[in-house]
């Protein structure tokens, strides 16, 4: 481990040590407050263009492996952590977490105060920054953060959706499916077409194991070719960066609404409620993590929820023709939205995680029986 510094776009500069690939990288610096689940966080798409911050004390504990992975390799750009662990133990442990990122060409820090960060995070909001074990110089690093592309009006989705359409067949552990119950399910469910826009693999995983049939098309697909599949309900995924300016999602959604039904999740639930004529505006710096209560309006439940976004639906400016259906507990944005004539509903957090553990895996079982009714 070298020495290597993080330069923030406010003048704070933190000293700590370079582990995994070697380089230069800048991004938006943010924070995670779950205390498991490092590998799923590496793997997200959504996390594309930004540094993540883990605020558990100790990352790399458990190792890594092959079965965790939430997409084919990393989008994010650098990974932070107070200490990294020395020694990985864990049956399922495949390999050491240093190493893992290095194979994937990504920059990690350890060794700084990552309770400091946080809190100067949590006071100033997610800034732009630099992670670099290769110039050390403070000047010229705090010049390239402020140079940096921030996250507001950039089109991530393009740099992670796939590029062609594929069928999806991978189910869920057999102790997931087992709690689910889908050893009952027969194999002849429905035709399930998930736009991708930087999806999360357990989510179809969700689907599968529901005994659907799953197809995946690029987030750019357009309303006649996703029709043209035949599909019996369509899903919009999760993903990263600003919802507004993917206007090619919002025009073939509100072509969408009505044909079929749908279900969002994260980034496909800000593009349903846009392609509603609602707005979205940046939250000061996000929700993630696996302890985020929601309320559920029609259960009356509050769920403990995994979340991963920067950007919320602006309550006011929702239209006539969408509910409120959950809100975030700690600060009342909206997390949750149906329509009032359409077959269509999404929400502001991951239902296909552990973090309840189960608490959300309801929403599944809604979009199952909404499919099966709509086909009846």
């Amino acid at each position: 481990m070298t020495t290597a510094k993080l330069a923030l776009e406010d003048g704070s500069v933190f000293t700590g040590q370079s582990f995994g690939a070697e380089g230069e990288i800048t991004g938006e610096v943010v924070f995670n407050t779950s205390m498991t689940g490092y590998q799923e966080i590496l793997t997200d798409p959504s996390y594309r263009g930004q540094i993540v911050t883990m605020t558990y004390p100790e990352i790399g504990n458990y190792g890594v492996n092959s079965i965790d992975v939430e997409n084919d390799k990393p989008s994010l750009s650098g990974f932070i952590v107070r200490e990294l662990s020395r020694v990985e133990s864990n049956y399922r442990s495949e390999g050491d977490l240093s190493s893992d990122l290095k194979e994937n060409q990504l920059i990690g820090l350890a060794g700084i105060d990552t309770r400091a960060l946080v809190r100067r995070i949590r006071e100033q909001g997610a800034m732009r920054g630099i992670l670099s074990p290769t110039d050390l110089d403070d000047d010229s690093l705090l010049a390239k953060a402020a140079a940096s592309p921030g996250l507001v009006g950039r089109d991530l989705v393009k740099e992670v959706m796939p590029s062609e359409v594929h069928s999806w067949d991978q189910r869920l552990d057999d102790w997931t499916e087992t709690e689910i119950g889908a050893a009952n399910l027969s194999a002849n469910g429905q035709h399930i077409v998930c736009m991708d826009f930087g999806m999360k693999w357990n989510i179809p995983r969700h689907f599968a194991s529901r005994g659907n049939r799953v197809t995946i098309v690029p987030g750019t697909t357009s309303a006649d070719d996703l029709l043209r599949l035949e599909p019996d309900g369509i899903f919009l995924s999760n993903g990263p960066g600003d919802p507004e300016p993917l206007e090619y999602a919002h025009a073939t959604i509100r072509e969408l609404i009505g044909k079929r039904p749908i279900f969002g999740i994260c980034l496909g639930h800000q593009l349903l409620s846009l392609a509603c004529g609602a707005k979205t505006f940046k939250l000061k710096f996000g929700h993630r993590g696996a302890n985020q209560p929601v309320f559920d309006y029609e259960t009356g439940k509050v769920e403990i929820t995994s979340q991963n976004h920067g950007f919320a639906v602006e309550e006011s400016s929702l239209p006539d023709c969408l509910e409120v259906t959950h809100r975030n507990l700690n600060d009342d944005t909206v997390a949750g939205v149906k329509h009032r004539e359409a077959n269509a509903f999404s929400v502001q957090y991951h239902p296909e995680a552990a973090a309840g553990p189960h608490d959300s895996h309801y929403l599944f079982e809604r979009f199952q029986q909404r499919l099966e009714t709509a086909k009846a």
